[in-house]
């Protein structure tokens, strides 16, 4: 009697054991930080009657929204109201809560008043001259926080290229943050008929010491009174909001797993007038600092023969409404192209390798052709999986 009840002890505990075990893997979340820029007596920029940290905290807010509907998903805010913190604790939230993307939403301005149009920005050192006036103008805010001299120690708000180590030290990261921050501008263009100035690296304070992929999203230009209008509406608080969080759950899908919701995003209906230089070469500042140190990249090609029974890796270039020949010079040069057509898209592809390694190898080649926004993709029986899932097989 006595072993029947130890016995059925035991099953009740290993019961117990194994259904906290699986609540805490069904109850794992998808984290995601959102940064809404200034606060409180840090105003940011003000043109027109629009004030910046007003409308970066509104975006935010309708973004939040937007995520939390997705239970598998929780935000982390590092402001939810008009407080002041300071650059290096919002990513200090970030880490705490081992987030897997930290957003940061600012708002751009210019003296000259016709510029418009929004751009994501990752984390590195950038040569050009209007990036790195943008870091400057955000990391500047650290000289209205308290002790920021010895809390910042070697870093000078003027100088952002000291932040260059930071660049070379978090390269993990550097691959899914421009994946990343080119969907977002993907959208904003595409689905939200607004000006996509491209994706550009620069050395951002805020970016600097968050450990997981990370951007810092110039949503316009509250310079220019037409999109400041715009940004400081319900409207387009709105559809930025939405057209954020696509990307957002875009790059969940495709690396962790799980639905994609469907999200009504609104076309901005005034004419936007698209830049005349090309999508390729208006990205070609995103730079992996790294690889200019580096000079060379060695590539060997692989001489294995693909197994189609095993995961294969390939290298996305780009992706395009309309029908582009798959021939080297098409590609800058590149060959062994491939193509998916999803949702109306044509999503193009260099290499293909059951080698991780290789892959990583072909994606430098790939940056070094021009295409700084393509991103490794992975393939079992023919069907899309996640780099994640991927890598565990």
């Amino acid at each position: 009697m006595k072993i029947a009840l130890k016995f059925k002890h035991s099953v009740l505990v290993l019961s117990l054991f194994f259904v906290a075990t699986l609540s805490a893997q069904t109850n794992s979340k998808f984290k995601v930080v959102l940064d809404a820029g200034h606060g409180a007596h840090d105003i940011g920029a003000t043109y027109h009657g629009f004030v910046e940290k007003n409308i970066n905290l509104a975006i935010v807010l309708k973004l939040g929204k937007i995520l939390e509907a997705d239970p598998s998903v929780q935000v982390i805010y590092t402001r939810n109201d008009d407080t002041f913190v300071d650059l290096v604790e919002r990513a200090n939230i970030a880490n705490r809560a081992d987030a897997n993307f930290f957003v940061s939403i600012h708002c751009n301005a210019n003296k000259n008043t016709e510029p418009y149009g929004s751009e994501t920005f990752v984390m590195g050192l950038s040569k050009s001259a209007s990036s790195l006036a943008i870091a400057k103008k955000e990391n500047a805010v650290i000289t209205l926080e308290d002790n920021y001299k010895s809390k910042y120690a070697g870093y000078d708000p003027n100088s952002p290229e000291s932040l260059i180590s930071a660049t070379l030290a978090q390269e993990e990261y550097l691959d899914q943050s421009i994946e990343l921050a080119s969907r977002i501008q993907d959208g904003l263009e595409n689905k939200l008929n607004r000006k996509s100035r491209g994706v550009a690296q620069a050395p951002f304070m805020v970016l600097h010491k968050a450990f997981m992929p990370r951007v810092l999203i110039e949503t316009g230009f509250i310079s220019n009174k037409d999109e400041g209008a715009y940004l400081n509406s319900e409207e387009g608080q709105q559809n930025m909001a939405k057209t954020i969080a696509d990307a957002i759950f875009r790059m969940k899908v495709e690396h962790f797993g799980g639905t994609m919701p469907v999200i009504d995003i609104k076309k901005y209906e005034k004419p936007i007038v698209k830049d005349s230089t090309p999508k390729i070469k208006e990205q070609t500042q995103v730079k992996d600092t790294s690889k200019e140190i580096k000079k060379t990249i060695e590539l060997k090609p692989d001489a294995k023969t693909v197994d189609p029974n095993k995961v294969i890796f390939k290298v996305q270039l780009k992706a395009s409404k309309t029908k582009i020949e798959s021939k080297p010079e098409s590609f800058n040069g590149l060959d062994k192209i491939s193509f998916v057509l999803e949702k109306e898209y044509y999503k193009y592809m260099f290499g293909e390798t059951n080698d991780y390694e290789v892959s990583k190898k072909q994606l430098a080649e790939a940056r070094t052709k021009g295409f700084d926004s393509a991103f490794i993709v992975t393939f079992k029986n023919g069907i899309k999986i996640s780099l994640n899932e991927a890598l565990k097989k």
